[in-house]
């Protein structure tokens, strides 16, 4: 079994926390994965649209790290692909530790571009109470960790399946660390 891959994709056609697990996804270039309420060329997250209406979407697809799950099950919650609101799954990526602009190539065709890490909020709570403080941590030093996942945008279009493989493009050097977006 390949050790970088797709382990779930999932999309809502509605602004709900919850996406619905699906086999297959389009993703579009420059908007996202289709039928999703979060694609487009300008934001769409109804929490920003008040604030960055006419600024481009850097949230098009959301990725967490099917690891974090299973990390989530150890302290109690119960937490399954798409609940909180991603639309990819990834397994034996560290999501968190590539820098901005890493490029992932999924299945055939497909690269995606992350732009950031997502910041979470309290509608993680609404899942099961607790869960906002749960993905969130701090370092030795005291800084804030944000582990609810990253977001990306969609640089080529292509169909992708559960089990795709992901291939990992490093930006070059210098590196810059994600920063929430």
């Amino acid at each position: 079994m390949p050790d970088k891959l797709v382990f779930s994709l999932s999309k809502s056609a509605t602004h709900t926390m919850k996406k619905y697990v699906c086999s297959t996804m389009q993703l579009l270039e420059g908007l996202g994965v289709e039928g999703d309420a979060h694609a487009g060329k300008t934001v769409q997250h109804l929490s920003r649209l008040a604030k960055f209406f006419n600024k481009p979407n850097l949230r098009q697809v959301h990725l967490i790290h099917n690891e974090l799950l299973d990390e989530l099950r150890l302290k109690g919650f119960d937490i399954a692909p798409g609940q909180m609101g991603e639309n990819i799954t990834t397994k034996g990526i560290d999501l968190l530790g590539l820098p901005e602009n890493t490029v992932l190539k999924i299945g055939e065709v497909a690269h995606i571009r992350i732009t950031g890490l997502r910041n979470p909020c309290k509608q993680l709570d609404g899942i099961q109470p607790g869960l906002m403080q749960a993905v969130l941590d701090r370092d030795k030093d005291g800084n804030l960790i944000r582990k609810a996942g990253v977001m990306a945008v969609v640089e080529q279009s292509g169909m992708i399946h559960s089990q795709d493989t992901i291939e990992v493009i490093l930006p070059s050097l210098p590196h810059k660390p994600l920063e929430p977006v």
